[in-house]
């Protein structure tokens, strides 16, 4: 059983109806492209706090959830899903969460992930932090989700891996090439695919799709609306073998104390 994912970089702006065409058009080409889930950036459909949004007032709620609507009724049409990051409105007087929105391929909202570990500038301006991991399921495969500033906490991706995720989406606005070496360095650790969308301005960090050994693959599609990385997850590849069925369970059992226990007995004969 295999599924082919798109991670992509996707043009950002203050107009969220713009971003939202824009979206569509990379989805419809993600679909001719055989994907069957399209990721993209951090703030794709909203834009990003300190870049296109200066103020929270500016901010137009009723034609952004417009535009969350129309994509999901794009990745109905469409029979995809889709993983598109956007700013979480909540009742006055909290403030708005970060967050990814997951899109079924019926249209329907599964499941929005809440940046949890958000930065200084974030937790004292602008967000308010998610409590959870986020957890969902295409056939057959098992995807987590985290958001830029989260690369930093290994944590997140130890969380998932024991929450026995095959990939992790990982949405970022940022043009830091350190957060590719460190998504690499957290796929080959707890060997997991891992997905890095980034907006189109991010020209030295760009988008990536790595395999569970921590080396990236897939077919670049460049295209008028912005470009993507499609590939397949496949657990029956033969250069993923010893990433997934030794490794991966020999890491688990390691962590879960296995080999302290096994030293213990043989201590003791």
């Amino acid at each position: 059983m295999t599924i082919t994912i798109a991670t992509m970089q996707s043009h950002i702006s203050a107009d969220v109806g713009a971003n939202g065409r824009n979206i569509r058009h990379l989805m419809a080409e993600a679909k001719a492209a055989g994907a069957r889930l399209a990721h993209f950036p951090e703030g794709a459909l909203s834009g990003y706090v300190k870049s296109e949004i200066k103020d929270w007032a500016d901010v137009d709620w009723s034609a952004l959830q417009g535009e969350l609507e129309a994509t999901a009724a794009c990745a109905a049409e469409l029979g995809i899903f889709v993983v598109v990051g956007a700013n979480h409105k909540q009742a006055q007087p909290a403030w708005p969460k970060n967050s990814l929105h997951v899109i079924s391929d019926r249209g329907a909202l599964v499941g929005r992930y809440d940046k949890r570990l958000i930065s200084h500038a974030e937790a004292t301006s602008w967000y308010a932090p998610g409590n959870a991991p986020l957890m969902f399921e295409v056939d057959g495969y098992r995807f987590g989700c985290a958001l830029c500033i989260e690369i930093h906490f290994p944590e997140i991706f130890m969380e998932y891996a024991r929450l026995g995720a095959d990939c992790v989406l990982f949405s970022a606005y940022s043009d830091d090439p350190m957060f590719a070496v460190q998504a690499q360095a957290h796929a080959a650790m707890n060997n997991v695919w891992f997905s890095l969308s980034t907006p189109a301005s991010s020209a030295s960090l760009p988008r990536a799709l790595i395999g569970p050994d921590g080396y990236s693959y897939g077919q670049t599609v460049e295209t008028g609306h912005g470009s993507f990385v499609c590939g397949k997850l496949d657990r029956g590849d033969p250069r993923y073998d010893v990433a997934l069925n030794k490794a991966r369970p020999w890491r688990a059992s390691a962590r879960a104390g296995a080999f302290d226990a096994e030293a213990s007995r043989s201590l003791r004969r």
